[in-house]
């Protein structure tokens, strides 16, 4: 497959699978900010309990993640992309029959596994529409449309919940998702050609064939930033209810969006030019400083900084991160490499909100919640520093 012919980054592909994913991951956000406070206010559910419906989709896209990134190539990006979809919209419309917590949790169970294959299609599909000496500028416009969609869904689900309800955001929901699926039936996907050899691990069963090692570190880093802002999206809603401040708790997701859409650019060049670590610390830093604020907001005003904050950190990183982990390998593991990644990313924002749901208790308050979150990237930056330096020593007495 040879559409890196192109030196143009904004083909008509990337444009294209840039949507598609923009559309799959608004869904998937849209939800994500409404079904804690939905599962206890409608259903009765316990906060533990809703913290698990929350995370019960991530188990869903882990499991996607695990088998569509180890057999990606071998089913062919155009069947998994399109059949993706369409078990997408299936699921995203099984949410009217939602009437109590246990149906719940089954339905985003599997709602998570169609966003969990669509998903992992996409990001491997756009690196074939991607010139080669702009992956970081590439992966960052790309990774824009994942951080928008953390923005606008949240922004919708939030502002909509308390106007409409809950069963009309899944009427939504399901128009877009249908809209979703027709693109990706018409969307012209090639199939990466496999040698034989990539083959046979692919039909085997070794870790290898699952997980790519090379990315092990960055996966891990993103599982620990994911429970980070795992909080902002389990607990922001009922905790802008409690502050008295639930309109600027939707606004907060617009300022979120507007922040990564102005400097999403700057830093994709910064990372071609320079490299990961010139965006990687800015953007640990940016996000405990959200969190810092959030934990201490008594008004719309520092409330909306902080979410310009975390949207400079997490949103920085997500992109970025997705970047390095193309660094690190070659064509042919580009599926399992990025499925790695975003499992670490996917397990901490699915786990952090049941954790976080669960020590609750211990930590008292939602503003505790978000202190001990932001402590969080700070530890983050140090296994980070220390990583690097190690690498470095290594590389030098080599």
């Amino acid at each position: 497959m040879k559409i890196k012919e192109e030196e143009k980054l904004f083909n008509k592909g990337f444009v294209t699978i840039t949507i598609i994913n923009f559309v799959v991951f608004l869904v998937y956000y849209c939800f994500v900010v409404i079904t804690a406070k939905y599962a206890t206010q409608s259903l009765g559910a316990s906060t533990t309990q809703a913290g698990f419906a929350v995370g019960i989709y991530i188990i869903g896209t882990l499991l996607a993640r695990l088998y569509i990134g180890k057999k990606l190539e071998l089913f062919g990006r155009r069947a998994v992309l399109r059949y993706g979809a369409l078990f997408y919209l299936i699921t995203t419309a099984a949410y009217l029959i939602s009437s109590n917590i246990f149906i719940l949790d089954g339905v985003r169970f599997l709602n998570g596994f169609g966003y969990g294959a669509v998903s992992t299609a996409a990001n491997a599909i756009v690196t074939a529409y991607i010139p080669e000496a702009k992956y970081g500028e590439g992966i960052n416009y790309y990774g824009l449309s994942t951080s928008l969609a953390a923005a606008v869904g949240p922004f919708i689900g939030l502002l909509l919940l308390p106007l409409v309800g809950f069963k009309a955001i899944i009427v939504l929901a399901v128009i877009l998702a249908f809209i979703t699926t027709v693109a990706c039936f018409k969307f012209r996907v090639n199939n990466i050609v496999l040698t034989e050899e990539h083959r046979a691990k692919i039909n085997t069963f070794s870790l290898e064939s699952f997980i790519e090692f090379k990315v092990l570190f960055i996966a891990g880093i993103a599982f620990l930033i994911g429970i980070a802002y795992s909080s902002v999206l389990g607990f922001l809603s009922i905790y802008a209810d409690q502050l008295h401040l639930v309109t600027a708790g939707a606004f907060f997701f617009v300022v979120y969006a507007l922040v990564v859409t102005i400097t999403r650019p700057m830093s994709g060049k910064i990372f071609d030019k320079h490299d990961e670590n010139a965006v990687m610390y800015p953007s640990f830093l940016c996000l405990t400083i959200g969190l810092i604020l959030l934990a201490f907001t008594g008004n719309a005003v520092v409330l909306l900084i902080a979410g310009a904050f975390v949207g400079l950190g997490y949103g920085t990183f997500m992109a970025n991160g997705q970047a390095v982990t193309l660094k690190l390998v070659d064509t042919a593991r580009i599926g399992v490499a990025l499925s790695t990644y975003f499992i670490g990313l996917d397990l901490g924002l699915g786990v952090g909100p049941y954790l976080l749901g669960a020590i609750k208790g211990l930590l008292g308050s939602y503003q505790r919640i978000y202190i001990f979150c932001a402590v969080i990237p700070l530890v983050v930056a140090v296994l980070y520093m220390v990583f690097y330096h190690s690498k470095k020593a290594i590389k030098s007495n080599l």
